[in-house]
């Protein structure tokens, strides 16, 4: 420990150890002692255990809770040494905090009290948005059960994969640039399709349309030559974007 002379206002002194609690601090001078009852506290370091969740996105915003010990009176939170957006110290031994934007890969967390520096190394992951970049095929029938790949990238560990809102009836993740989902039950029409992974949530607006099934109520004339090429008019419902038109089985020679 250590002192020096600033000014006759003003004294820096270095702190030998002591025990954690509050102390007296003393000045003494040829004219006597001053001294500053309880002006000063030793603290704890802090200490951190946990944090979770362990990932979120490099965009920031996740809310985050660190655990440990003698956090309170934390004066800052880092991630990848940028400071928390916010947090609140809820406990002596929990913070929670806000994540700032990060660059994509492991980061320490850093809780700064009067008492020290509490590092853990690695222990929060920044993780790259996913992207869709195509749905293939983009159509099929309401009823669901339609295999479809979403192309993209960032899509490893997604945890939810949606058409239209609805939940993908299961999925398997190919790679970090493929998924394979099987379309639930949907309403007729333009569907969004979603991937959402911890980096965030993907949308691929009306990329997937759902199509309800045809139906057919007449067929006139009801008979013609075994010889083909009579036309043929087949009455129904939902009859748009027909891709085949078959007589016993045979395509028809050309239908419109």
């Amino acid at each position: 420990a250590s002192y020096t002379f600033d000014s006759d206002s003003e004294i820096t002194a270095v702190t030998p150890a002591g025990a954690a609690g509050i102390v007296d601090v003393e000045v003494t001078t040829a004219g006597g002692t001053a001294t500053a009852s309880g002006a000063y506290t030793y603290a704890f370091a802090p200490i951190l255990s946990n944090v979770s969740p362990v990932a979120g996105p490099e965009s920031g915003g996740a809310t985050v809770t660190v655990t440990g010990a003698n956090l309170a009176g934390a004066t800052n939170v880092t991630f990848g040494g940028n400071a928390a957006t916010s947090f609140a110290i809820d406990s002596d031994t929990q913070i929670t905090a806000t994540t700032p934007a990060g660059t994509v890969g492991a980061a320490d967390v850093e809780v700064v009290t009067a008492g020290g520096t509490a590092t853990a190394a690695g222990a929060y992951t920044y993780v790259a948005a996913p992207t869709i970049s195509s749905v293939s095929p983009v159509a099929g029938p309401d009823v669901g059960g339609t295999a479809v790949s979403i192309f993209g990238t960032n899509l490893t560990n997604a945890t939810s994969v949606t058409f239209g809102g609805a939940a993908a009836a299961s999925y398997t993740i190919d790679s970090d640039v493929k998924i394979t989902a099987t379309t639930p039950a949907g309403t007729a029409g333009a569907a969004d399709v979603s991937v959402v992974t911890v980096g965030g949530t993907a949308t691929a607006a009306a990329a997937y349309a759902f199509f309800s099934a045809p139906t057919i109520s007449s067929v006139s004339p009801a008979a013609g030559p075994v010889a083909g090429g009579a036309t043929v008019t087949v009455v129904g419902a939902n009859l748009t974007d027909a891709t085949n038109v078959t007589f016993g089985g045979v395509p028809a020679a050309s239908y419109t």
